[in-house]
């Protein structure tokens, strides 16, 4: 634990820590998420750990989600075609390594075998390949030369001399008799160049591109899978017949699951109103499709410091008099949301570290926090007629 604590990470690293966290807290709450296990799976092909070589408490976080699950998994799940072996690998080498002080248990560590190895992937023929990748360079190479005139060509330029030949003696006969004066060839207008398309307008990111609404609940009760989950039916705004909604006592609604459970108290979230992030791509968790997130503070965890998720945790709260649907940003970075968030720009990770409070327990956005936010400003989350979103006890809290 000494050395993970003594390593320096950079700006960079340590932004990529945290969307690897916020990633194990999805999977703590959605462990059989096959998307999120293939994505691991596949960045840990050829990494020892997350960063690569470095270790982090990401990786302890990764683990914590992880072990309990892979502990039950089978020889098909963990060494099959369709199985996960790095990350098996990953966890093995987490909780058996010094680097990590994780004081485990024999009996608690996760049984690899080493030896039992379900498939393994065919390697690849190098003398075909080879052949293979000498044939497509021939092949481009004849391409670019653009090989011997065809019999099409030639016969179009034969074509085209006995057309010009023909009109110089027409002018010529014309000429002689008196007709007239030969009319000389029209000279073939060169063609305009056609004006370039200006290039696409690329909005740069910023935390406004995250859809942060007020919500009202409408009800909320225990999942019936999975004892750290809440499910919440939440009136965010939507227009009816909006995809992954439904109608709740006359409202237009969305099933959104919390890992909430044991850290805020079930009647807390009863008939109350929060702030949600509702552009995030669902996902099911638990077998029930959750399409939203809802923000909550806990204290910002100390250099090397390992989350327990045992709190205290307290829910954001919009202004009292804001209306579910209406929308929240952050002073100084004010903008048109995305309609949904693609996972692959990692908006929301990139963003959420930012995500904090201030002394006076308003929420707020540090930009010098993100380097991509692109100024070091702090922003208070606020409706549009100025009221600001805040929290009960948590000041310098992180806010996801």
């Amino acid at each position: 634990m000494a050395a993970l604590e003594a390593q320096k990470l950079s700006t960079a690293e340590e932004t990529e820590v945290q969307q690897w966290i916020t990633t194990s807290e999805r999977l703590k709450a959605s462990p059989a998420d096959a998307s999120i296990l293939d994505k691991l799976n596949t960045h840990l092909t050829s990494r020892a750990t997350l960063l690569g070589s470095k270790p982090s408490k990401a990786d302890i976080a990764i683990y914590e989600s992880l072990a309990s699950t892979v502990k039950s998994w089978t020889a098909e799940q963990r060494t099959g075609q369709q199985g996960h072996p790095h990350i098996v690998r990953h966890l093995d080498f987490v909780q058996n390594s010094g680097l990590f002080g994780l004081k485990i248990s024999d009996e608690d560590k996760i049984k690899v075998d080493p030896e039992e190895v379900l498939y393994v992937k065919p390697p690849t023929d190098a003398k075909a390949e080879k052949e293979r990748l000498k044939k497509e360079k021939a092949a481009a190479a004849a391409a670019a030369a653009g090989g011997e005139t065809t019999l099409v060509d030639r016969t179009k330029a034969v074509a085209a001399a006995v057309v010009e030949k023909a009109v110089e003696a027409k002018d010529a006969v014309a000429a002689a008799a008196g007709v007239g004066e030969a009319k000389p060839k029209k000279e073939k207008k060169e063609k305009a160049p056609k004006p370039q398309k200006a290039p696409a307008v690329t909005t740069p990111p910023s935390p406004h591109l995250i859809d942060l609404r007020v919500g009202h609940i409408l009800k909320a009760i225990k999942h019936p899978e999975a004892d750290s989950l809440y499910v919440s039916t939440i009136a965010m705004g939507d227009k009816p017949g909006t995809d992954d909604t439904e109608e709740y006592e006359g409202q237009v609604c969305r099933t959104v699951c919390s890992g909430l459970n044991g850290l805020v108290p079930l009647e807390e979230m009863q008939g109350r109103k929060v702030v949600v992030v509702a552009n995030l791509k669902p996902v099911k968790m638990r077998g029930i499709k959750s399409c939203a997130m809802v923000l909550a503070a806990s204290p910002r965890l100390k250099e090397g410091e390992v989350d327990d998720h045992k709190g205290p945790v307290e829910l954001v709260t919009p202004p009292a008099d804001a209306k579910a649907g209406e929308r929240v940003c952050f002073d100084g970075w004010r903008g048109e949301p995305e309609g949904v968030l693609n996972p692959k720009k990692k908006i929301w990770e990139t963003f959420q570290p930012g995500f904090t409070t201030t002394e006076n327990l308003e929420v707020a956005f540090d930009g010098s926090a993100v380097e991509a936010a692109g100024k070091a400003e702090t922003g208070k989350l606020t409706t549009a007629s100025g009221g600001t979103c805040t929290v009960k006890t948590l000041k310098g809290a992180t806010v996801r």
